[in-house]
């Protein structure tokens, strides 16, 4: 008996952990598309650096307006399904994306994308919470950061060469149509938590006591969260880390290499998919480490401190050999992804029945971070922009990039800064007396 519930334990986790997986990977490739298609989507649109920033961030504001609600959807809906509604959600917004004819179609398209991918971290994060062992977590939600993040790849040099066979277009209907199907096989196969298909909890299999449940409304469970005190140190890092790295990688990194150093298109988007490659494997590895270690703060500042000295040479400008500039890219990639360990301290500080609550509000950090720094960066430009163009798209100089950037690395100082004031855990959960 023992043998069959661990095999179907292990069945129902790694089906609904997968799926959601998948999901995490789509949402990834929706935040990362434009750097790709940056110069096609002017020509398409016909639009200013800061129309196209604000057409990028369309998807982080509706990302970061949805990640409390999610949070709590998580909490008390289930992962199911919101994820399963989220994914048709996206799909049909992918689907009005590519067959967009105007900005303002494409904007509602990007909208509708944020809104239903939003439900898929939070949801993945939950999901580890109940169907891994608590010891495990840091591993695990490393491996599902190094996951996700292969839609980011999938979003830079391979998405340049799909649209140089097809169209932008027909890329984002195909991946509506995947989101879509998607959506059904969550609805059916995911299972929220093991008592949802009748299994004990990790913690009852190794013949301890379940966490215990939240007691009340789930108002009063986020006014918990958002009124213990440590729980917010972690919201900078995502501010201005993770609002820096998305930005950077996920709009304005191919179109500065490109206008600052003269690299081809795939070049530039090889460069980017190092740097989210990077990431990738750098949250898997952090995680690793950091519960290796027994810690969590000092592997978050020290991931942070790297990423922001690998700004340098990007503000400055320097030319630097081709092998060398890959290096600062999976430099600046494995030190971002510091960040990442902030969600799982944000967790061991609050109760574990309010996990989902608990990540969702520092993650809001990230989404906003990226929703200011997009436009706000093309704004910047646009203002000294000098006139020229080239195949319909503008080109800024150096100058203009140093401004633009400038503010990206002032995030990521503020969010260097907010690390050091991360309580630490020693990768457990911890109980707070009161909040502070």
């Amino acid at each position: 008996m023992t043998t069959l519930l661990h095999r179907r334990m292990r069945h129902l986790r790694w089906t609904s952990y997968t799926l959601v997986v998948l999901g995490y990977m789509l949402a990834y490739f929706h935040r990362m598309a434009p750097a790709a298609i940056a110069t096609d989507l002017q020509q398409s649109f016909e639009a200013s650096g800061a129309a196209l920033g604000a057409l990028a961030a369309a998807y982080f504001y509706t990302y970061t307006v949805m990640q409390i609600p999610v949070g709590v959807m998580a909490d008390t809906l289930g992962v199911r399904k919101i994820v399963a509604l989220g994914m048709a959600l996206a799909g049909f917004g992918s689907l009005v994306f590519g067959m967009a004819d105007t900005l303002a179609v494409a904007t509602l398209g990007r909208v509708m994308v944020g809104m239903g991918v939003s439900s898929i971290f939070i949801s993945l994060m939950k999901l580890n919470s109940v169907w891994f062992h608590d010891r495990h977590y840091g591993t695990v939600g490393g491996m599902s950061l190094m996951l996700g993040n292969m839609g980011s790849v999938l979003a830079a040099s391979p998405l340049v060469w799909a649209v140089t066979q097809t169209s932008w277009r027909n890329v984002f209907d195909i991946v509506g149509i995947f989101s879509l199907l998607l959506a059904v096989l969550v609805w059916i196969f995911v299972r929220s938590h093991p008592g949802e298909a009748g299994l004990p909890t990790m913690r009852e299999l190794e013949g301890k006591e379940a966490h215990a449940k939240h007691q009340g409304h789930w108002y009063g469970g986020l006014r918990q969260v958002m009124k213990n005190g440590a729980s917010w140190p972690g919201f900078w890092p995502n501010l201005g880390v993770g609002g820096s790295l998305f930005a950077f990688a996920g709009l304005w990194g191919v179109p500065y290499l490109r206008d600052v150093f003269g690299m081809e298109r795939g070049i530039a988007a090889n460069h980017t998919m190092l740097l989210l490659f990077s990431f990738a494997v750098g949250a898997l590895l952090i995680g690793m480490l950091s519960d290796r270690l027994g810690k969590r703060v000092p592997v978050i500042v020290g991931g942070i401190a790297v990423y922001v000295l690998c700004w340098i040479p990007i503000i400055f400008a320097w030319h630097l050999p081709g092998s060398l500039s890959y290096i600062l890219f999976a430099l600046m990639g494995l030190g971002a992804s510091g960040f990442t360990l902030t969600w799982a301290s944000v967790k061991e500080v609050n109760s574990p029945a309010l996990s989902g609550m608990a990540t969702s509000v520092v993650n809001t950090g990230t989404f906003l971070g990226a929703a200011i720094l997009q436009p706000l960066t093309g704004w910047v430009m646009d203002q000294g922009w000098d006139g020229k163009l080239q195949a319909g798209a503008r080109v800024y100089s150096e100058q203009n990039y140093q401004l633009g950037l400038g503010i990206m690395f002032a995030f990521a100082i503020v969010g260097l800064i907010g690390a050091l004031f991360i309580r630490e855990t020693n990768c457990r959960y911890i109980t707070l007396d009161t909040p502070k």
